[in-house]
C-alpha cells in the first residue's frame, strides 16, 4: 500500500449525526451533546489502543463555522513561491517524546491556531494539510508559529496525495479521520476509507442539513454503493452500540 491505512471513525446518534446542528462545531459543542454523546477523552484513548495511530485528522469546519470571517494576516513581502514547499521544521519533527500529529485539513487557511500542542495529548503536535492555493499569509503564519505542514493539491487538498506523503516523509503507518462528515465523504468517494468504526448512542437528532456521518456528492448513474464487511459489533453500556467494518475493496466481487 503506497499511503497510510485510513479508519474513519465516529461517534453518533442513531440517526448517523455527528452534531446537534449545522453551526455547531464538532469539536466545541454543547452540553445537550455531551449530556447525551458522552465525553470523548475515553473515545481517544481508546482509539489509540485499537489502531496505534499516527495521525488524527480533522477538517477545518471541526474548528470554525463554515460563514465565519477569519482575522486578517499581514501581506507576505517578497517571492511567496518558496512557502509552498512542505515544511517540516527539525526541532518539531525530531522532538523528544514524539507519539503523532493531530492534523488538520485548511486548504483555504481559515484556522487561527491558540495552541500547537494539547492538553492531555502529550507527545502530540499540530500539523497542517494545504495546497499550492492555499493564501500564502497563511503559510508565513504557520512558520512564524512553527506549525508543521504539507502541501499536497491546487486548489484544494489533495487527499491521496496529503496521506502519501504522511507516509513518505513522516513514517505514518495509520491514520485515524474523527473529522466531520464533508472530509470523511470525501475520502470514500476518494476510495481512501479502510474501516468505518461507530458508535451509536440512544438519541435521535434530525435536521434537513445538519452534519452526518457522510456528507458527499450523490452517487452517479455508474457508481455504485460502497460495500462493507462486518468486523464486529459491540453493544456496551447505556444503549450504546459500537459497529466496525472493513471496506470492501470495489474490484472485488
Amino acid at each position: 500500500m503506497d499511503r497510510p491505512r485510513v479508519v474513519v471513525h465516529a461517534v453518533a446518534s442513531v440517526d448517523g449525526r455527528l452534531t446537534l446542528a449545522p453551526d455547531v462545531l464538532l469539536l466545541y459543542g454543547d452540553e445537550r451533546w455531551q449530556a447525551v454523546a458522552g465525553p470523548s477523552d475515553e473515545v481517544y484513548e481508546r482509539l489509540k489502543l485499537t489502531y496505534k495511530p499516527q495521525v488524527f485528522l480533522e477538517g477545518s469546519g471541526s474548528f470554525v463555522p463554515s460563514d465565519a470571517e477569519p482575522e486578517p494576516l499581514p501581506p507576505v513581502d517578497g517571492d511567496p513561491q518558496s512557502l509552498y514547499q512542505d515544511f517540516l521544521p527539525p526541532d518539531v519533527v525530531h522532538r523528544a517524546g514524539h507519539q503523532g500529529w493531530f492534523t488538520a485539513v485548511d486548504s483555504r487557511g481559515r484556522v487561527r491556531w491558540l495552541y500547537k500542542e494539547f492538553e492531555g495529548w502529550e507527545g502530540w503536535h499540530l500539523l497542517v494539510l494545504v495546497a499550492h492555493h492555499t493564501p500564502p499569509e497563511y503559510l508565513a503564519y504557520l512558520q512564524r508559529r512553527n506549525i508543521p505542514y504539507l502541501v499536497a493539491g491546487e486548489e484544494r487538498v489533495d487527499l491521496r496525495a496529503a496521506l502519501e506523503k504522511l507516509g513518505s516523509q513522516l513514517g505514518v503507518t495509520c491514520v485515524v479521520s474523527t473529522a466531520g462528515g464533508r472530509l470523511n465523504g470525501a475520502l470514500l468517494r476518494a476510495g481512501l476509507v479502510d474501516e468505518i468504526s461507530v458508535e451509536f448512542f440512544p438519541a435521535v437528532i434530525g435536521g434537513f442539513e445538519t452534519p452526518s456521518l457522510f456528507d458527499s456528492p450523490a452517487l452517479k448513474p455508474d457508481q455504485w454503493p460502497t460495500r462493507l464487511k462486518l468486523i464486529c459489533a459491540q453493544v456496551q453500556a447505556e444503549g450504546r452500540v459500537r459497529l466496525r467494518y472493513e471496506v470492501v475493496p470495489e474490484h472485488v466481487s
